[in-house]
């Protein structure tokens, strides 16, 4: 009967494993029991070739009753140092310098101990047959380093071979922007994880010190600005900018060197956003806005921070927005003793709750705090009453606001009783259950205001101001302008206006804007709250103002296309309440530095005594819940804007 010789399907011709890869995968799952194996059979070889190597073969004095002590000697002394230091209870597949040094330390320790029972024993002739060279213990401490070391690390090479050959020629080739602490753990993480599909050909960097240097074993290959002829050269399909700390004007450097190439690029995020450190490949995304309008890194003390909230009761209001959500985030790595996070949305509390949880996991603190999510309204006092007397926050932090300006118009009562009255009930729950400090998140809009969204923020900044001077209490407030990524902010707008094909909508050619990412926003309001004494309004430095045109051009660019080619930009002319350019102080308002370089104190006299603020603030409240909208309008406008400021 004749057999067919049977044919191997892709599937299986796809299993045939090569000679290689079975030694590898021998190596690599070498456990600490085989290591125990392997170094008994070593050490009783080591001595016999170390003899060997000292007076080669065959040997002319009867060496073998010493050698066999000897052997002994090294056995029972080595093994127990060896796992003294722990060489039986390691994962050889991640050896670092640590592991090394822990070798290196076993091995001679140990080797020194025999080197001098060597010479004892041989003084005292109990070693036996003819004196061993006097070389021996060190020609063997040098052969176990080698051979000890060499075993374990072979597991190690063994993974990075495997990572640097596997599906090698299916990984993307990849440029690396920046040679520091940040492109150098990237580009070893390409080299050295399997997961990652990316394959680096080198980096670019500045740093004329650091052209031609090899970091792990990836070559720096010139300057930023080389990068499309290096693009051309090396095929890259894409750059990645691994510069956390790189301000704006070199990431649009970069964006634009990498368009005239022709290539995609990505970035690793922000020092705001890289909080805690950690980078890695997980991190790349695309290039955005926030990092064309980055700016140099704002050192923060934050040991005077954790001072303030760790151990504390810290309530934060409007906890499921922009602000509120960084805040809670932020306060959270400093391990407060109780986390109040009360807003209105019970969706975004929910995703809050989400992110919290999960930083304490990634952090793997064994330091918890516990979290309430709560849902209320900060108008409504009964319900604050009982949050305040159930949990006694000892910090408040107000960041719930209607904020959106043009809406705001259009809803002048709800503004009034959200951003007013909800101020109040805060401040004076915050009061009679003895809270000691309170921050106000206030805007530059409250500055000469001239829309309603403006001048109830600067109403609540007299308020939380009245009642610092009353109780001599760290009751303050933070002023900043826009914040990029917050709800309501122009650029999920123009993001949405691009998504939809255009065109985007600018109010005015000429309009400018403050802008601060959210964490550099927040860390500065923590920095402004330990700074806060008794009633100061504090002003953040927010740079630059960047025209909406340029922001809108940039956003459409980033997005792939062509501005008037692909997508257009309409001027549609100034919305009620918008002014042309916003401030971030008055006229009347003094202006002070204070401590850190990045955040100034203003102070105003242009403020009602407190009975004559509490008067208009009950009249004004009045008229809102009355739906009176443009007598509530006018009454709020005499309160904020006395003829002193209006002139």
């Amino acid at each position: 009967m004749n057999r067919k010789t049977p044919v191997k399907t892709d599937l299986q011709k796809s299993r045939a494993v090569k000679p290689a890869q079975i030694l590898n995968w021998s190596v690599m799952n070498l456990r600490n029991r085989h290591f125990a194996i392997l170094d008994i059979c070593l050490l009783a070889a080591i001595p016999a070739l170390a003899l060997t190597l000292r007076v080669n073969l065959p040997w002319d004095r009867p060496y073998a009753q010493a050698l066999l002590i000897f052997t002994l000697l090294a056995l029972l002394v080595k093994m127990p140092v060896f796992y003294a230091f722990r060489l039986y209870a390691r994962y050889w597949r991640y050896a670092s310098m640590d592991e090394l040094t822990a070798i290196a330390l076993a091995v001679g320790i140990s080797s020194a101990l025999v080197t001098a029972l060597t010479y004892l024993g041989q003084g005292l002739n109990w070693l036996g047959g003819a004196g061993l060279p006097r070389s021996l213990p060190i020609i063997d401490g040098l052969l176990t380093l080698f051979f000890v070391g060499g075993t374990r690390f072979s597991v190690r090479a063994a993974e990075y071979w495997q990572a640097r050959t596997s599906n090698r020629t299916q990984r993307k080739r990849v440029l690396i922007a920046g040679a520091g602490d940040a492109g150098a753990m990237i580009g070893r993480e390409m080299l050295t994880s399997p997961r990652v599909s990316f394959e680096p050909v080198g980096f670019v960097d500045d740093d004329k010190m650091k052209k031609g240097a090899v970091i792990h074993g990836i070559r720096v290959l010139g300057e930023v600005a080389h990068i499309p002829q290096l693009v051309a050269e090396y095929r890259v399909q894409e750059v990645i900018i691994a510069m956390p700390t790189a301000p704006g004007k070199m990431m649009r450097k970069i964006v634009a060197l990498c368009e005239e190439a022709g290539v995609a690029c990505r970035s690793m995020p922000g020092i705001y956003e890289l909080l805690d450190g950690r980078m890695s490949v997980s991190r790349i995304r695309q290039v955005n806005i926030e990092d064309l309008l980055r700016r140099e890194p704002v050192k923060v003390d934050t040991e005077k921070v954790r001072q303030m909230v760790a151990g504390k009761r810290v309530l934060i209001s409007g906890a499921g927005g922009s602000i509120g959500g960084e805040l809670c985030l932020q306060i959270a790595r400093f391990r407060p003793g109780q986390l109040i996070a009360l807003g209105h949305g019970e969706n975004s509390l929910f995703t809050l709750s989400y992110r919290v949880t999960r930083l304490i996991a990634e952090e793997n603190s064994e330091k918890a705090f516990d979290l309430k999510t709560v849902l209320a309204d900060v108008r409504d006092r009964p319900r604050l009453e009982s949050i305040f007397a159930r949990y006694r926050p000892e910090i408040v932090f107000h960041a719930a606001a209607h904020k959106h300006v043009p809406l705001v118009e259009e809803n002048v009562e709800d503004a009034i009783t959200n951003n007013v009255l909800g101020t109040r009930n805060l401040v004076e729950l915050a009061l009679g259950h003895g809270a000691g400090r309170f921050v106000l998140i206030s805007s530059d809009k409250a500055v000469n205001p001239v829309s309603v969204m403006g001048m109830t923020k600067r109403l609540a900044e007299m308020i939380v101001q009245d009642a610092a001077q009353q109780s001599g209490r760290s009751f303050v407030s933070v002023r900043f302008g826009n914040v990029l990524g917050s709800r309501g902010s122009v650029v999920p707008h123009f993001q949405n206006q691009i998504a939809d094909g255009g065109p985007v909508t600018v109010t005015h050619a000429d309009m400018e804007r403050f802008f601060m990412t959210i964490p550099e926003a927040v860390q500065l309001v923590l920095q402004a709250s330990v700074l806060g004494k008794k009633g100061e309004v504090f002003v953040l430095d927010m740079g630059e103002p960047i025209k909406i045109m340029d922001l809108a051009r940039d956003l459409i660019e980033l997005s792939g296309y062509q501005v008037g080619r692909d997508i257009d930009i309409t001027i549609t002319g100034l919305r009620a309440g918008e002014k042309l350019r916003e401030e971030l102080f008055s006229a009347d308002e003094v202006l002070a530095a204070t401590e850190h370089e990045k955040i100034l104190v203003v102070s105003n006299g242009a403020t009602p005594s407190p009975s004559q603020l509490k008067a208009e603030v009950e009249a004004l409240l009045a008229l809102a819940r009355a739906g009176e909208t443009e007598k509530a309008r006018e009454r709020l406008r005499a309160i904020v804007c006395p003829p002193l400021i209006e002139n």
